[in-house]
Protein backbone atom coordinates (compact mmCIF):
# COMPACT_ATOMS: atom_id res chain seq x y z
CA UNK A 1 0.00 0.00 0.00
CA UNK A 2 1.47 3.41 -0.95
CA UNK A 3 2.50 5.53 2.05
CA UNK A 4 0.69 8.59 0.70
CA UNK A 5 -2.59 6.69 0.37
CA UNK A 6 -2.15 5.16 3.86
CA UNK A 7 -1.51 8.55 5.46
CA UNK A 8 -4.48 10.11 3.69
CA UNK A 9 -6.77 7.24 4.72
CA UNK A 10 -5.44 7.34 8.28
CA UNK A 11 -6.00 11.10 8.51
CA UNK A 12 -9.57 10.73 7.25
CA UNK A 13 -10.35 7.93 9.69
CA UNK A 14 -8.82 9.89 12.55
CA UNK A 15 -10.81 12.98 11.57
CA UNK A 16 -14.01 10.95 11.29
CA UNK A 17 -13.38 9.37 14.70
CA UNK A 18 -12.75 12.79 16.25
CA UNK A 19 -15.91 14.16 14.61
CA UNK A 20 -18.05 11.27 15.88
CA UNK A 21 -16.54 11.58 19.37
CA UNK A 22 -17.08 15.35 19.45
CA UNK A 23 -20.65 14.99 18.19
CA UNK A 24 -21.39 12.32 20.81
CA UNK A 25 -19.94 14.48 23.59
CA UNK A 26 -21.99 17.49 22.50
CA UNK A 27 -25.14 15.38 22.27
CA UNK A 28 -24.44 13.68 25.59
CA UNK A 29 -23.92 16.96 27.42
CA UNK A 30 -26.80 18.72 25.69
CA UNK A 31 -29.33 15.92 26.13
CA UNK A 32 -28.34 15.25 29.73
CA UNK A 33 -28.54 18.92 30.64
CA UNK A 34 -32.19 18.86 29.57
CA UNK A 35 -32.80 15.46 31.15
CA UNK A 36 -31.12 16.53 34.38
CA UNK A 37 -33.26 19.67 34.54
CA UNK A 38 -36.44 17.65 33.94
CA UNK A 39 -35.44 14.90 36.40
CA UNK A 40 -34.59 17.34 39.18
CA UNK A 41 -37.89 19.10 38.76
CA UNK A 42 -39.81 15.81 38.82
CA UNK A 43 -37.82 14.52 41.79
CA UNK A 44 -38.32 17.70 43.83
CA UNK A 45 -41.98 18.12 42.85
CA UNK A 46 -43.51 15.93 45.65
CA UNK A 47 -41.62 17.81 48.36
CA UNK A 48 -42.32 21.21 46.84
CA UNK A 49 -46.02 20.38 46.41
CA UNK A 50 -46.17 19.24 50.03
CA UNK A 51 -44.63 22.51 51.22
CA UNK A 52 -46.88 24.57 48.95
CA UNK A 53 -49.95 22.87 50.39
CA UNK A 54 -49.21 24.29 53.84
CA UNK A 55 -50.70 27.73 54.65
CA UNK A 56 -47.55 28.68 56.59
CA UNK A 57 -44.69 26.34 55.61
CA UNK A 58 -41.99 28.78 56.78
CA UNK A 59 -43.33 28.40 60.32
CA UNK A 60 -44.42 24.76 60.18
CA UNK A 61 -41.06 23.65 58.82
CA UNK A 62 -38.95 26.47 60.18
CA UNK A 63 -35.74 24.39 60.40
CA UNK A 64 -35.59 24.20 56.61
CA UNK A 65 -34.71 27.88 56.40
CA UNK A 66 -31.31 27.46 58.03
CA UNK A 67 -30.44 24.28 56.19
CA UNK A 68 -31.78 24.91 52.68
CA UNK A 69 -32.49 28.65 52.51
CA UNK A 70 -36.19 27.85 52.47
CA UNK A 71 -38.30 30.98 52.32
CA UNK A 72 -41.41 32.62 50.96
CA UNK A 73 -40.69 35.78 49.02
CA UNK A 74 -41.83 37.88 46.11
CA UNK A 75 -40.74 37.39 42.51
CA UNK A 76 -38.68 40.57 42.56
CA UNK A 77 -36.88 39.58 45.74
CA UNK A 78 -36.00 36.17 44.29
CA UNK A 79 -34.83 37.78 40.99
CA UNK A 80 -36.92 35.49 38.81
CA UNK A 81 -36.82 35.66 35.01
CA UNK A 82 -39.89 36.13 32.89
CA UNK A 83 -39.83 32.49 31.77
CA UNK A 84 -39.64 31.29 35.39
CA UNK A 85 -42.53 33.54 36.38
CA UNK A 86 -44.66 32.19 33.54
CA UNK A 87 -43.90 28.60 34.51
CA UNK A 88 -44.75 29.34 38.14
CA UNK A 89 -47.96 30.91 36.94
CA UNK A 90 -48.85 27.61 35.28
CA UNK A 91 -48.34 25.85 38.62
CA UNK A 92 -45.11 24.08 37.61
CA UNK A 93 -42.16 23.24 39.84
CA UNK A 94 -39.13 25.06 38.44
CA UNK A 95 -35.49 24.13 38.96
CA UNK A 96 -33.02 26.97 38.45
CA UNK A 97 -29.39 25.94 38.25
CA UNK A 98 -26.87 28.21 39.95
CA UNK A 99 -23.21 28.15 40.85
CA UNK A 100 -24.06 26.66 44.26
CA UNK A 101 -26.41 23.99 42.99
CA UNK A 102 -30.17 24.25 42.34
CA UNK A 103 -33.00 26.51 43.48
CA UNK A 104 -36.39 24.84 43.40
CA UNK A 105 -39.39 27.14 43.10
CA UNK A 106 -43.13 26.59 43.32
CA UNK A 107 -46.16 28.81 43.87
CA UNK A 108 -47.27 28.58 47.49
CA UNK A 109 -50.65 28.39 49.18
CA UNK A 110 -51.09 32.19 49.09
CA UNK A 111 -49.76 32.62 45.56
CA UNK A 112 -46.23 33.63 46.54
CA UNK A 113 -43.16 31.72 45.31
CA UNK A 114 -41.49 29.26 47.66
CA UNK A 115 -37.73 28.70 47.33
CA UNK A 116 -35.79 25.63 48.38
CA UNK A 117 -32.02 25.73 47.70
CA UNK A 118 -29.68 22.73 47.69
CA UNK A 119 -26.16 21.88 46.60
CA UNK A 120 -26.87 18.13 46.23
CA UNK A 121 -30.48 17.78 45.06
CA UNK A 122 -30.83 14.02 45.44
CA UNK A 123 -29.41 13.83 48.96
CA UNK A 124 -30.79 17.10 50.32
CA UNK A 125 -34.35 16.61 49.06
CA UNK A 126 -34.30 13.06 50.49
CA UNK A 127 -33.09 14.27 53.88
CA UNK A 128 -35.63 17.14 53.95
CA UNK A 129 -38.42 14.69 53.07
CA UNK A 130 -37.28 12.37 55.89
CA UNK A 131 -37.27 15.26 58.36
CA UNK A 132 -40.83 16.24 57.41
CA UNK A 133 -41.87 12.61 57.60
CA UNK A 134 -40.40 12.23 61.12
CA UNK A 135 -42.17 15.37 62.36
CA UNK A 136 -45.54 14.12 61.16
CA UNK A 137 -45.04 10.55 62.40
CA UNK A 138 -43.88 11.76 65.82
CA UNK A 139 -47.06 13.83 66.04
CA UNK A 140 -49.21 10.79 65.16
CA UNK A 141 -50.44 8.25 67.67
CA UNK A 142 -49.00 4.76 67.26
CA UNK A 143 -52.33 3.27 66.28
CA UNK A 144 -52.76 5.89 63.54
CA UNK A 145 -49.23 5.60 62.26
CA UNK A 146 -50.02 3.22 59.40
CA UNK A 147 -52.53 5.64 57.95
CA UNK A 148 -50.05 8.48 58.29
CA UNK A 149 -47.33 6.43 56.62
CA UNK A 150 -49.62 5.82 53.64
CA UNK A 151 -50.49 9.50 53.36
CA UNK A 152 -46.85 10.62 53.64
CA UNK A 153 -45.66 7.92 51.26
CA UNK A 154 -48.11 9.06 48.60
CA UNK A 155 -47.56 12.75 49.17
CA UNK A 156 -43.75 12.67 49.22
CA UNK A 157 -43.42 9.90 46.57
CA UNK A 158 -41.35 7.64 48.78
CA UNK A 159 -41.71 4.11 50.13
CA UNK A 160 -41.90 3.89 53.91
CA UNK A 161 -41.45 0.65 55.82
CA UNK A 162 -41.00 -0.10 59.48
CA UNK A 163 -37.78 -1.87 60.44
CA UNK A 164 -38.64 -5.12 62.12
CA UNK A 165 -35.97 -7.58 63.10
CA UNK A 166 -32.18 -7.33 62.93
CA UNK A 167 -32.07 -8.78 59.40
CA UNK A 168 -33.32 -5.54 57.83
CA UNK A 169 -30.89 -3.31 59.70
CA UNK A 170 -28.14 -1.50 57.75
CA UNK A 171 -24.47 -1.38 58.67
CA UNK A 172 -23.34 -0.36 62.12
CA UNK A 173 -21.96 2.99 61.00
CA UNK A 174 -25.40 3.92 59.63
CA UNK A 175 -27.03 2.94 62.94
CA UNK A 176 -24.53 5.03 64.88
CA UNK A 177 -25.38 8.07 62.79
CA UNK A 178 -29.12 7.43 63.21
CA UNK A 179 -28.88 7.27 66.99
CA UNK A 180 -26.67 10.36 67.13
CA UNK A 181 -28.51 12.54 64.58
CA UNK A 182 -31.93 10.98 64.31
CA UNK A 183 -31.59 9.98 60.62
CA UNK A 184 -28.99 8.79 58.16
CA UNK A 185 -28.83 8.81 54.35
CA UNK A 186 -27.11 5.88 52.66
CA UNK A 187 -27.20 3.98 49.37
CA UNK A 188 -27.85 0.32 48.77
CA UNK A 189 -27.57 -1.11 45.25
CA UNK A 190 -27.42 2.38 43.73
CA UNK A 191 -30.73 3.50 45.29
CA UNK A 192 -30.98 6.06 48.07
CA UNK A 193 -32.33 5.07 51.47
CA UNK A 194 -32.92 7.02 54.69
CA UNK A 195 -33.18 5.39 58.09
CA UNK A 196 -35.21 7.55 60.48
CA UNK A 197 -35.49 7.13 64.29
CA UNK A 198 -38.84 8.32 65.64
CA UNK A 199 -39.37 9.84 69.06
CA UNK A 200 -40.54 6.54 70.53
CA UNK A 201 -37.42 4.73 69.26
CA UNK A 202 -39.07 3.02 66.30
CA UNK A 203 -36.94 2.84 63.13
CA UNK A 204 -38.48 3.66 59.76
CA UNK A 205 -36.79 3.05 56.42
CA UNK A 206 -37.55 5.50 53.60
CA UNK A 207 -36.89 4.37 50.02
CA UNK A 208 -36.30 6.95 47.30
CA UNK A 209 -36.67 6.84 43.51
CA UNK A 210 -33.52 5.86 41.60
CA UNK A 211 -30.99 8.70 41.16
CA UNK A 212 -30.43 10.41 37.85
CA UNK A 213 -28.69 8.10 35.36
CA UNK A 214 -26.86 9.97 32.58
CA UNK A 215 -26.32 6.65 30.74
CA UNK A 216 -29.97 5.68 30.45
CA UNK A 217 -30.74 3.39 27.54
CA UNK A 218 -32.49 6.10 25.45
CA UNK A 219 -29.32 8.20 25.64
CA UNK A 220 -27.13 5.24 24.68
CA UNK A 221 -29.44 4.38 21.79
CA UNK A 222 -29.38 8.01 20.62
CA UNK A 223 -25.56 8.08 20.67
CA UNK A 224 -25.40 4.76 18.84
CA UNK A 225 -27.92 5.96 16.26
CA UNK A 226 -26.06 9.22 15.68
CA UNK A 227 -22.66 7.47 15.47
CA UNK A 228 -24.07 4.85 13.13
CA UNK A 229 -25.68 7.51 10.95
CA UNK A 230 -22.46 9.51 10.66
CA UNK A 231 -20.46 6.38 9.87
CA UNK A 232 -23.10 5.26 7.35
CA UNK A 233 -23.04 8.64 5.59
CA UNK A 234 -19.24 8.58 5.52
CA UNK A 235 -19.28 5.04 4.16
CA UNK A 236 -21.81 6.04 1.49
CA UNK A 237 -19.57 8.97 0.49
CA UNK A 238 -16.47 6.73 0.31
CA UNK A 239 -18.32 4.01 -1.61
CA UNK A 240 -19.72 6.56 -4.05
CA UNK A 241 -16.20 7.77 -4.82
CA UNK A 242 -14.97 4.20 -5.09
CA UNK A 243 -17.90 3.30 -7.33
CA UNK A 244 -17.21 6.36 -9.48
CA UNK A 245 -13.57 5.35 -9.91
CA UNK A 246 -14.51 1.76 -10.67
CA UNK A 247 -17.04 2.97 -13.23
CA UNK A 248 -14.21 4.83 -14.96
CA UNK A 249 -12.27 1.58 -15.22
CA UNK A 250 -15.40 -0.22 -16.41
CA UNK A 251 -16.08 2.46 -19.03
CA UNK A 252 -12.53 2.24 -20.39
CA UNK A 253 -12.76 -1.58 -20.46
CA UNK A 254 -15.96 -1.33 -22.54
CA UNK A 255 -14.30 1.16 -24.90
CA UNK A 256 -11.31 -1.13 -25.37
CA UNK A 257 -13.67 -4.03 -26.03
CA UNK A 258 -15.26 -1.91 -28.79
CA UNK A 259 -11.87 -1.39 -30.42
CA UNK A 260 -10.70 1.92 -28.90
CA UNK A 261 -7.25 0.65 -28.01
CA UNK A 262 -6.00 4.13 -27.06
CA UNK A 263 -8.54 4.49 -24.19
CA UNK A 264 -6.92 4.88 -20.77
CA UNK A 265 -8.13 5.30 -17.18
CA UNK A 266 -7.55 8.72 -15.64
CA UNK A 267 -7.24 8.35 -11.87
CA UNK A 268 -5.46 10.76 -9.55
CA UNK A 269 -2.69 9.73 -7.19
CA UNK A 270 -3.54 8.55 -3.70
CA UNK A 271 -6.98 7.17 -4.60
CA UNK A 272 -8.22 3.70 -3.75
CA UNK A 273 -8.06 2.55 -7.37
CA UNK A 274 -4.94 4.43 -8.45
CA UNK A 275 -2.88 1.22 -8.45
CA UNK A 276 -5.68 -0.62 -10.25
CA UNK A 277 -5.83 2.17 -12.83
CA UNK A 278 -2.05 2.05 -13.32
CA UNK A 279 -2.13 -1.73 -13.73
CA UNK A 280 -5.11 -1.50 -16.08
CA UNK A 281 -3.40 1.15 -18.21
CA UNK A 282 -0.27 -0.98 -18.34
CA UNK A 283 -2.35 -3.95 -19.45
CA UNK A 284 -4.13 -1.81 -22.06
CA UNK A 285 -0.81 -0.55 -23.43
CA UNK A 286 0.49 -4.11 -23.60
CA UNK A 287 -2.66 -5.28 -25.40
CA UNK A 288 -2.48 -2.34 -27.79
CA UNK A 289 1.15 -3.12 -28.54
CA UNK A 290 0.36 -6.81 -29.08
CA UNK A 291 -2.49 -5.95 -31.44
CA UNK A 292 -0.23 -3.58 -33.39
CA UNK A 293 2.51 -6.19 -33.47
CA UNK A 294 0.02 -8.77 -34.67
CA UNK A 295 -1.16 -6.51 -37.45
CA UNK A 296 2.39 -5.67 -38.50
CA UNK A 297 3.37 -9.31 -38.31
CA UNK A 298 0.46 -10.46 -40.46
CA UNK A 299 1.27 -7.81 -43.04
CA UNK A 300 5.01 -8.48 -42.99
CA UNK A 301 4.73 -12.26 -42.88
CA UNK A 302 2.42 -12.28 -45.88
CA UNK A 303 4.99 -10.19 -47.74
CA UNK A 304 8.00 -12.24 -46.55
CA UNK A 305 6.38 -15.57 -47.43
CA UNK A 306 5.38 -14.45 -50.91
CA UNK A 307 8.97 -14.34 -52.24
CA UNK A 308 10.22 -17.84 -51.27
CA UNK A 309 6.87 -19.39 -52.16
CA UNK A 310 7.01 -17.76 -55.60
CA UNK A 311 10.57 -19.04 -56.10
CA UNK A 312 9.52 -22.56 -55.07
CA UNK A 313 6.60 -22.46 -57.50
CA UNK A 314 8.91 -21.18 -60.25
CA UNK A 315 11.49 -23.88 -59.44
CA UNK A 316 8.82 -26.61 -59.62
CA UNK A 317 7.76 -25.34 -63.03
CA UNK A 318 11.37 -25.26 -64.21
CA UNK A 319 11.85 -28.91 -63.20
CA UNK A 320 9.50 -29.93 -65.99
CA UNK A 321 11.76 -28.26 -68.58
CA UNK A 322 15.10 -29.54 -67.20
CA UNK A 323 16.93 -31.64 -69.80
CA UNK A 324 19.86 -32.94 -67.82
CA UNK A 325 20.66 -34.23 -64.34
CA UNK A 326 22.86 -31.22 -63.59
CA UNK A 327 20.10 -28.71 -64.38
CA UNK A 328 17.60 -30.76 -62.39
CA UNK A 329 19.89 -30.87 -59.36
CA UNK A 330 20.39 -27.12 -59.55
CA UNK A 331 16.65 -26.50 -59.41
CA UNK A 332 16.26 -28.97 -56.54
CA UNK A 333 19.04 -27.26 -54.62
CA UNK A 334 17.32 -23.91 -55.18
CA UNK A 335 14.01 -25.31 -53.96
CA UNK A 336 15.76 -26.79 -50.93
CA UNK A 337 17.31 -23.41 -50.18
CA UNK A 338 13.94 -21.71 -50.44
CA UNK A 339 12.41 -24.28 -48.07
CA UNK A 340 15.30 -23.66 -45.68
CA UNK A 341 14.58 -19.94 -45.89
CA UNK A 342 10.90 -20.59 -45.06
CA UNK A 343 11.95 -22.73 -42.10
CA UNK A 344 14.27 -20.03 -40.76
CA UNK A 345 11.60 -17.36 -41.28
CA UNK A 346 9.02 -19.40 -39.40
CA UNK A 347 11.50 -20.00 -36.57
CA UNK A 348 12.22 -16.27 -36.34
CA UNK A 349 8.52 -15.42 -36.34
CA UNK A 350 7.71 -17.97 -33.62
CA UNK A 351 10.61 -16.80 -31.46
CA UNK A 352 9.60 -13.16 -31.82
CA UNK A 353 5.92 -13.92 -31.10
CA UNK A 354 6.83 -15.96 -28.02
CA UNK A 355 8.98 -13.16 -26.63
CA UNK A 356 6.57 -10.37 -27.57
CA UNK A 357 3.42 -11.96 -26.17
CA UNK A 358 4.65 -12.42 -22.62
CA UNK A 359 7.98 -14.09 -22.93
CA UNK A 360 9.05 -17.69 -22.42
CA UNK A 361 9.23 -19.30 -19.04
CA UNK A 362 12.67 -18.02 -18.12
CA UNK A 363 14.73 -20.19 -15.83
CA UNK A 364 17.64 -17.98 -14.85
CA UNK A 365 20.74 -19.78 -13.79
CA UNK A 366 24.31 -18.84 -13.04
CA UNK A 367 26.42 -19.09 -16.19
CA UNK A 368 29.66 -17.68 -17.55
CA UNK A 369 28.99 -14.73 -19.83
CA UNK A 370 32.55 -14.76 -21.18
CA UNK A 371 32.21 -18.43 -22.19
CA UNK A 372 29.02 -17.63 -24.10
CA UNK A 373 30.72 -14.70 -25.85
CA UNK A 374 33.69 -16.84 -26.83
CA UNK A 375 31.40 -19.60 -28.10
CA UNK A 376 29.42 -17.18 -30.30
CA UNK A 377 32.63 -15.64 -31.67
CA UNK A 378 34.03 -19.08 -32.53
CA UNK A 379 30.78 -20.16 -34.24
CA UNK A 380 30.50 -16.98 -36.30
CA UNK A 381 34.17 -17.11 -37.30
CA UNK A 382 33.53 -20.53 -38.84
CA UNK A 383 30.47 -19.27 -40.69
CA UNK A 384 32.23 -16.12 -41.94
CA UNK A 385 35.88 -17.06 -42.55
CA UNK A 386 36.45 -13.96 -44.70
CA UNK A 387 36.02 -11.69 -41.68
CA UNK A 388 38.08 -11.18 -38.58
CA UNK A 389 35.78 -11.74 -35.60
CA UNK A 390 37.48 -11.15 -32.24
CA UNK A 391 36.46 -10.86 -28.60
CA UNK A 392 37.96 -8.43 -26.08
CA UNK A 393 37.67 -9.46 -22.43
CA UNK A 394 39.75 -7.99 -19.59
CA UNK A 395 40.92 -9.84 -16.46
CA UNK A 396 38.41 -8.15 -14.12
CA UNK A 397 35.59 -9.35 -16.35
CA UNK A 398 36.95 -12.90 -16.33
CA UNK A 399 36.85 -12.91 -12.53
CA UNK A 400 33.22 -11.74 -12.49
CA UNK A 401 32.10 -13.81 -15.48
CA UNK A 402 29.36 -15.68 -13.61
CA UNK A 403 25.92 -14.01 -13.83
CA UNK A 404 22.24 -14.94 -13.57
CA UNK A 405 20.97 -15.40 -17.13
CA UNK A 406 19.00 -17.70 -19.40
CA UNK A 407 22.04 -19.00 -21.34
CA UNK A 408 20.16 -20.10 -24.46
CA UNK A 409 18.50 -16.71 -25.01
CA UNK A 410 21.58 -14.64 -24.14
CA UNK A 411 23.49 -16.80 -26.65
CA UNK A 412 20.76 -16.07 -29.21
CA UNK A 413 20.92 -12.31 -28.55
CA UNK A 414 24.73 -12.13 -28.92
CA UNK A 415 24.58 -14.41 -31.97
CA UNK A 416 22.03 -12.15 -33.66
CA UNK A 417 24.17 -9.06 -33.05
CA UNK A 418 27.40 -10.71 -34.25
CA UNK A 419 25.63 -12.19 -37.31
CA UNK A 420 24.09 -8.82 -38.12
CA UNK A 421 27.47 -7.09 -37.75
CA UNK A 422 29.12 -9.74 -39.96
CA UNK A 423 26.51 -9.09 -42.66
CA UNK A 424 27.49 -5.43 -42.99
CA UNK A 425 31.16 -5.45 -41.89
CA UNK A 426 33.95 -4.83 -44.40
CA UNK A 427 36.59 -6.91 -42.70
CA UNK A 428 36.32 -6.96 -38.91
CA UNK A 429 33.85 -7.49 -36.07
CA UNK A 430 34.83 -6.82 -32.45
CA UNK A 431 32.91 -8.15 -29.44
CA UNK A 432 33.75 -6.36 -26.18
CA UNK A 433 32.62 -7.81 -22.85
CA UNK A 434 32.70 -5.86 -19.59
CA UNK A 435 31.27 -7.10 -16.28
CA UNK A 436 31.34 -5.39 -12.88
CA UNK A 437 29.68 -6.18 -9.55
CA UNK A 438 26.27 -4.92 -10.70
CA UNK A 439 25.97 -5.04 -14.48
CA UNK A 440 26.94 -6.97 -17.58
CA UNK A 441 27.68 -5.15 -20.84
CA UNK A 442 28.43 -6.52 -24.30
CA UNK A 443 29.30 -4.27 -27.26
CA UNK A 444 29.35 -5.66 -30.82
CA UNK A 445 31.16 -3.32 -33.26
CA UNK A 446 31.89 -3.54 -36.98
CA UNK A 447 33.82 -1.53 -39.57
CA UNK A 448 30.89 -1.17 -41.96
CA UNK A 449 29.13 1.99 -43.06
CA UNK A 450 27.25 2.32 -39.77
CA UNK A 451 23.67 3.37 -39.15
CA UNK A 452 22.38 6.96 -39.43
CA UNK A 453 21.50 8.38 -36.02
CA UNK A 454 17.90 9.08 -37.03
CA UNK A 455 17.48 5.34 -37.74
CA UNK A 456 18.91 4.08 -34.44
CA UNK A 457 15.51 3.35 -32.86
CA UNK A 458 13.92 2.10 -36.06
CA UNK A 459 16.33 -0.84 -36.40
CA UNK A 460 14.75 -2.53 -33.37
CA UNK A 461 11.28 -2.47 -34.94
CA UNK A 462 9.97 -5.80 -36.14
CA UNK A 463 10.41 -6.43 -39.93
CA UNK A 464 12.21 -3.10 -40.31
CA UNK A 465 15.30 -3.07 -42.56
CA UNK A 466 17.35 -0.10 -43.63
CA UNK A 467 18.15 -1.56 -47.06
CA UNK A 468 15.83 -2.81 -49.79
CA UNK A 469 17.46 -6.24 -50.04
CA UNK A 470 15.12 -9.21 -50.03
CA UNK A 471 17.62 -11.97 -50.73
CA UNK A 472 18.38 -14.66 -48.25
CA UNK A 473 22.09 -13.93 -48.52
CA UNK A 474 22.10 -10.36 -47.30
CA UNK A 475 18.69 -9.08 -46.38
CA UNK A 476 17.53 -11.09 -43.37
CA UNK A 477 13.98 -10.81 -42.11
CA UNK A 478 14.08 -7.71 -39.90
CA UNK A 479 13.32 -9.72 -36.73
CA UNK A 480 16.80 -10.35 -35.32
CA UNK A 481 17.21 -7.03 -33.47
CA UNK A 482 13.60 -7.09 -32.26
CA UNK A 483 14.28 -10.50 -30.72
CA UNK A 484 17.44 -9.13 -29.10
CA UNK A 485 15.56 -6.24 -27.49
CA UNK A 486 12.82 -8.54 -26.13
CA UNK A 487 15.39 -10.96 -24.69
CA UNK A 488 17.06 -8.08 -22.87
CA UNK A 489 13.66 -6.82 -21.71
CA UNK A 490 12.95 -10.16 -20.01
CA UNK A 491 16.40 -9.93 -18.40
CA UNK A 492 15.40 -6.47 -17.09
CA UNK A 493 18.01 -4.90 -19.36
CA UNK A 494 18.27 -2.72 -22.47
CA UNK A 495 19.59 -2.97 -26.03
CA UNK A 496 20.63 0.14 -27.97
CA UNK A 497 22.75 1.19 -30.95
CA UNK A 498 25.39 3.89 -31.40
CA UNK A 499 28.54 4.51 -33.46
CA UNK A 500 31.80 2.61 -32.97
CA UNK A 501 34.70 4.92 -32.04
CA UNK A 502 37.38 2.36 -32.86
CA UNK A 503 36.05 0.72 -36.06
CA UNK A 504 33.83 3.49 -37.42
CA UNK A 505 30.76 1.34 -38.06
CA UNK A 506 27.77 0.50 -35.89
CA UNK A 507 27.99 -0.51 -32.24
CA UNK A 508 25.17 -2.53 -30.68
CA UNK A 509 25.20 -2.71 -26.88
CA UNK A 510 23.50 -5.03 -24.39
CA UNK A 511 23.28 -4.02 -20.71
CA UNK A 512 21.49 -5.98 -17.96
CA UNK A 513 21.81 -6.61 -14.19
CA UNK A 514 24.44 -9.17 -13.21
CA UNK A 515 22.26 -10.71 -10.48
CA UNK A 516 18.59 -11.59 -10.76
CA UNK A 517 16.41 -8.71 -9.47
CA UNK A 518 14.21 -9.99 -6.64
CA UNK A 519 11.11 -8.18 -7.91
CA UNK A 520 11.09 -10.06 -11.22
CA UNK A 521 10.35 -13.38 -9.55
CA UNK A 522 11.81 -15.19 -12.56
Amino acid sequence: MPLKFFLKLYARLAGLTALVALLCVVLFVGVNSVRSQFWNERFAEPLMRWLASSPAPEYQYHWLASQYDFRVAGAQELALTQVTRERLGYGQVVAVKSSLGYRFLVTGFHGQPLQFSTSEPYRDIAVASAQILRVHLDATAPDEREEAIGRLSSGLNVTISRVQGSGSLPADEVLERVYSRGSAFYQDGGEGLILVKLADGELVKVGLPAPFNPWAWPVVLLLLAVSGSVLALSLIFVLRRLDSNLRKVESVAVRIARGEMSARVEAGEGTVVSRLAAAFNGMAEHIQRLVNVQREMIHAVSHELRTPVARIRFGVQMIEDCQGQEALQKQLDGIDGDIQELDELIDEILTYARLEQGGPVFSLEEASITDIVKQVVAEQQIIRPALIIEDEIDEATERLAMADVEPRYIHRAIQNLVGNAGRYAVGKVLVRCHIDEDHCRIDVEDDGSGIPEEEWEKVFTAFARLDDSRTRTSGGYGLGLSIVRRILYWHNGQAFVSRSDSLGGARFSLVWPRKKPQELGL
